[in-house]
């Protein structure tokens, strides 16, 4: 067989996992490492590639390997290739995200723990992985606005001000409540449940679903959500 004669870098994968509940807001899925370097510090849910897989494969492997969760669906958003990124040797990461309903999770392999963090309280983290977060955060700001994130964050139904509060999380900012319901509500995407009795209007908030058919046309259409 062929064999490359000159030095080649080492592949990573790593998983920067969001969650979301109505108490803590917008969290991320964080591993402590058990293993030296940075035995001790935080970091995503990753490591090497294995030479059987490809780079989804192996991601979902050490995420479950290392926490016990499984993602339905995760997506690449970057590439990390700095020289100096880890101390071990040239080492290039492929960096997946995913948005999921928080679940109980547990450190496994060579991650002594495994927890959910608030965003705003995350520690430093171990390897590049606080830049890695930012950038995440910010692909995260940008799918906000063509695609509706809820679909994975909240539960099956849920209320208008639940919905408002993951968008604010999410982009950092404060809507005018009766705004943000004019905005969603003409978009069509939200069908009401019909859980709310009708003599109690004011007092018992409106549930509603999301409308998959109807956000799939506006999506075709070149839909992008405005704020």
């Amino acid at each position: 067989m062929y064999t490359y004669q000159y030095p080649h870098p080492a592949v990573t994968t790593d998983c920067v996992i969001f969650g979301y509940d109505i108490c803590e807001g917008l969290s991320v899925l964080l591993v402590e490492r058990g293993v030296e370097p940075f035995k001790g510090c935080w970091a995503f849910p990753g490591g090497f590639l294995k030479m059987d897989e490809d780079a989804e494969t192996g991601a979902r492997r050490e995420l479950m390997e290392e926490t016990g969760f499984e993602a339905v669906s995760i997506f690449q958003f970057g590439t990390f290739s700095e020289v100096n990124r880890d101390p071990r040797e040239r080492v290039i990461t492929i960096a997946y995200m995913a948005l999921v309903q928080k679940d109980s999770v547990k450190g496994g392999d060579d991650a002594s723990d495994a927890r959910w963090f608030p965003v705003k309280d995350v520690p430093p983290l171990a390897f590049d992985h606080d830049r890695i977060l930012r950038i995440a955060l910010e692909r995260l700001k940008e799918q906000i606005h063509f695609h509706p994130v809820g679909f994975d964050l909240l539960p099956e139904v849920f209320t208008l001000p639940q919905l408002q509060a993951l968008y604010e999380a999410i982009l950092g900012v404060r809507f005018d409540r009766r705004n943000f319901a004019s905005k969603m509500q003409k978009l069509g995407i939200l069908q009401p449940t019909g859980d709310r009795p009708s003599h109690l209007a004011t007092r018992i908030p409106q549930t509603y679903r999301f409308n998959i058919e109807r956000y799939n046309e506006l999506k075709n259409s070149g839909f992008r959500l405005e704020f």
